[in-house]
């Protein structure tokens, strides 16, 4: 490997970002999710459970040299089911002045190199600033989608995210805090528009505050919640309630992260209408037949 030092990370995504406002990236033309290409994979691990991992996402663990991976927040079954011959790196703790001469110089000397995200890296992953500073230093990237933790929540639950006439809508959100100010903090304002199923990410340590400030602004305290703590885990646990009660069940169970807090009627799966893609509607196509064959016979 090299020792040569790379560009300044922010100088780095602040040339890539400026490159993407003039223009497309040909590969966008060229490649579509799930193709085998050229580069660095970023790849969503999935929510925990291994087998909700992708093939995709397998199949380049399993030929991977480097596996550079999110810590506690990836299942440990996982890297040992497909990363047990990789040389393993708990990207905690470490900076991107550190992880991209790592990833750069491994791809350099002809290392296959993964970079394994829990969930989805589209999803509060911060994986655009890896790949922008890694195509800077002309190293491709690509991602490779995961089951982000909303999606194992909802199979856990055994419901929809969206149901007719219950909820149309699906927000994928966080709390305010040290990323979020309260004015970016629209969690109220999809409680309001009552269609809407509200998942909320990295927010465990913030359950009280939120539904405190929900109650402050005179959303129904009945309003179901449900928090999943390690939704797919051997150790995943539900916690179902309300905006009114939901913060002293969390607080009596001890969960401080690694939850994801959804709200809405559809966490019961209660009060849905049939949906029309099985009713009349799908049939009318075969009854419109019916009538025109009936017509021609006469």
């Amino acid at each position: 490997m090299t020792d040569e030092t790379p560009d300044d990370p922010q100088d780095a995504i602040d040339s890539e970002s400026e490159r993407r406002r003039e223009e497309l990236d040909d590969r966008i033309f060229e490649h579509s999710a799930g193709d085998d290409q050229e580069g660095i994979p970023f790849v969503g691990a999935g929510p925990g459970n291994p087998r909700l991992l992708t093939v995709a996402g397998k199949e380049l663990l399993e030929e991977a040299d480097l596996v550079v991976h999110a810590g506690s927040l990836v299942n440990s079954e996982l890297l040992d089911e497909y990363c047990g011959h990789a040389e393993l790196v708990n990207s905690v703790g470490k900076d991107l002045e550190e992880l991209i001469p790592l990833m750069r110089d491994a791809y350099e000397d002809g290392e296959n190199v993964v970079r394994l995200h829990s969930g989805d890296p589209a999803i509060y992953g911060a994986a655009l600033e890896q790949m922008d500073a890694l195509e800077h230093e002309g190293i491709p990237t690509y991602f490779v989608p995961g089951v982000t933790s909303a999606f194992a929540a909802s199979a856990t639950l055994r419901t929809q995210l969206t149901l007719n006439e219950v909820s149309n809508h699906v927000a994928f959100t966080r709390p305010q805090g040290k990323t979020l100010t309260p004015e970016e903090d629209h969690i109220s304002d999809f409680i309001e528009m009552g269609d809407v199923t509200t998942c909320i990410y990295l927010g465990t340590h913030a359950v009280r505050d939120t539904m405190d400030r929900l109650l402050e602004d005179d959303h129904d305290p009945e309003t179901p919640v449900a928090v999943i703590y390690h939704a797919s885990w051997p150790d995943e646990d539900v916690i179902v309630g309300s905006i009114g009660d939901i913060a002293d069940k969390v607080e009596e169970a001890g969960y401080r992260a690694s939850a994801l807090v959804v709200i809405g009627d559809a966490v019961t799966g209660a009060g849905y209408e049939r949906s029309f893609l099985y009713g009349d509607w799908a049939n009318r196509g075969s009854s419109e037949n019916s009538a025109e064959t009936e017509a021609s016979d006469d």
